[in-house]
Formats: structure tokens, sequence, C-alpha cells
């Protein structure tokens, strides 16, 4: 993929009025998700589920891209059809989950750092062949006493930015994901200064490793109060501090800003998404990337049973038509 490909790939995964469905779980995450519903995430159950989310009719309206785990990379559908296939089929660009998870960082208890970068060239080239056209990365940041330190924040960007690196080598679009988790006591303002700090030493450490940045999607969180925070900011103060944080961080040559919805319930996630885009044109697309938010009202319909199937296509295909809607800032409680 030439560095013209990386730029249309990556602008077309921020499409106006799409976003990217986040269905990277591993199989311990989705059994996470399926305790929910009192179901064993068994490999029968996973390939079910995953079959009702990606052949939900009209998915191509709202979705530009999928991130996938390695075994549904693998995996076919209940047509008989690779997953990955399947997606690129209805003009959906598939992506795939390439790091290993995340461990302790050493010497700074409660921070955390991700791993994968062994074997990453070919691990990406194996997914490249099996489909995806993106790829995604995740660091993660608490808040706390004296967290996130520099040192942890150091780590994790230039961490990102290598898996950039090693992605553009191998024409494949990075998704660069710095997530400044919710949980904690944490003010709205307190959130702004960490991730403005943050979002600055990431993008110091892509330029300094030559990542093209019209050829990345940034999947960062929105600057929120701690979900323990006694004063929890509202709508429109969310958008407004986000927003500022961004001008000030993100370079206008990024095309696009795709959200993660960080345990955020999905009203919440869309009205916030909404809020931005009314806020009126901004240097990137204010776009999403959610995985609960989508997902979670759909998982509690379908529960297991293919009786429910078509019910929880069409509450999926619902919450991105939501989502969708919140793009142009035309969301409405009423759409609800």
């Amino acid at each position: 993929m030439s560095k013209q490909q990386l730029v249309e790939t990556a602008s077309a995964m921020v499409s106006r009025g799409k976003g990217i469905l986040a269905a990277d779980e591993s199989e311990k995450t989705l059994q996470s998700r399926f305790d929910g519903i009192g179901l064993e995430a068994t490999q029968d159950l996973r390939r079910a589920y995953r079959d009702l989310l990606f052949t939900t009719p009209g998915l191509e309206d709202f979705i530009s891209g999928v991130i996938l785990y390695d075994e549904t990379l693998r995996t076919r559908s209940l047509d008989d059809v690779q997953f990955p296939d399947l997606i690129a089929q209805q003009g959906i660009i598939p992506g795939a989950k390439v790091d290993t998870g995340l461990t302790g960082l050493a010497g700074f208890p409660g921070e955390q750092i991700t791993e994968g970068l062994d074997g990453l060239r070919e691990r990406v080239q194996t997914y490249r062949e099996l489909g995806a056209r993106f790829a995604k990365w995740r660091a993660v940041f608490a808040i706390g006493q004296g967290a996130p330190t520099r040192t942890c924040i150091q780590a994790n960007a230039q961490v990102l930015a290598r898996y950039a690196a090693i992605c553009q080598e191998a024409g494949v679009v990075p998704i660069v994901e710095p997530e400044i988790l919710m949980n904690g006591t944490h003010s709205i303002e307190e959130c702004e200064e960490a991730t403005e700090t943050t979002l600055s030493t990431v993008f110091y450490e892509l330029l300094a490793h030559r990542i093209l940045l019209e050829g990345i999607v940034v999947k960062p969180s929105m600057v929120l109060s701690g979900t323990e925070c006694p004063v929890q900011a509202g709508v429109e103060e969310v958008a407004e501090a986000t927003i500022r944080c961004f001008r000030r961080t993100i370079p206008a040559s990024v095309p696009g800003i795709a959200f993660l919805s960080g345990g955020q319930s999905p009203e919440l996630s869309t009205a916030h998404l909404n809020a931005m885009n009314l806020m009126g044109p901004q240097p990137w697309e204010i776009s999403f990337s959610y995985g609960r938010a989508l997902q979670d009202p759909a998982r509690a319909v379908w529960k297991g049973e293919e009786a429910n199937r078509k019910l929880a296509q069409e509450v999926f295909y619902h919450r991105t038509k939501c989502n969708g809607a919140a793009r142009f800032g035309k969301f409405s409680p009423e759409m609800e």
C-alpha cells in the first residue's frame, strides 16, 4: 500500500456519517460480556454472535470499518465465508487488534504498558494477508496520586509510535489509541490536563518516528469526570473540554478522531459525540469506534437464542443509526 493508499484508507475509515465497530474482544473479554447474559462463550456461540453483528442488514450505512480479534480474522461465517471477506463484501474495511495486552510497568505500581512489539512485523503482515487494512493498538493511562507519570506516558507513547511505524511500513493504517481511564475520583479539569499531556507526548513521538499523520486514525477517550467524582460534568461541558484539548494537541493533518466509549452508556456516548459535532467544523472528522456502546443492547436482546437474532440485529442497527446521526450533530433523545 502506497502513502496515497494509506491516506485514502484512513479517510475512508472516518467517512462522513459513519464510524468503526470495535469487535476485537479476546475470548476472555467476550466471556466477561457474556456473563451479563448468563452464557458460556463457547467457540460456536462466539462465532454465532460475530455472525449476527456482521450480517446485520444495512450495517454499511453507518459502519466504515470493523476491528477484529485474531480468532475472528481466521473464522468463517455461518454461511462459510471468512469474516474479513464478509465484511469487505459490504464495502466495510476489516481491521485487526495487534497488541497482546497490558502488563504492569515495572517500578511504577498501578501503571501499565502495552506489550506486543516482539513479532509485530510478522503479525501485521499475516493479518494483512488475511484481509486487514488497518490495525489497532491500545495504551491506557490511569489518573491517580501522581499518575499518569511522565515515565508511563513517554514509554507508552514510544511504543505507540513504533507500532504505527511498523504498520505503515506494511501498508496498514494504524489506529493510535491512548485511553485515559474513566475510573477514579478525578475532576474533568484533571482529566483534561492528563489528556493534554498524553496526546502532546504521543504526537511528539509519532513525528519523531516519521509517521505519516495523514495515514493514521486517532482513537482517544473523551475528557470526562472520573466515575467516582462527586461532580459529574454535563454533556456540553464534556464536549467543550474535549474539543479544546484536542485543538491544542492533535495536528490538523490527522484525518479523523474515532472516540472509544470507555464504559460510557450507549446513550451518553452518543450524546457526547453529537454535542461535539454540533460545535461546528473541526480540523478532523469527529467519529466513533465503539464496542460496548454499540453491542450491549443487542447482546442483551440476543441472549444466545437464534429466535432473538432478527430483533437483536434491529437493535444493533438502531444504535449504529443513532451514532451515524450524531456524526452530523443530528441526534436527538427522541431517536432512542
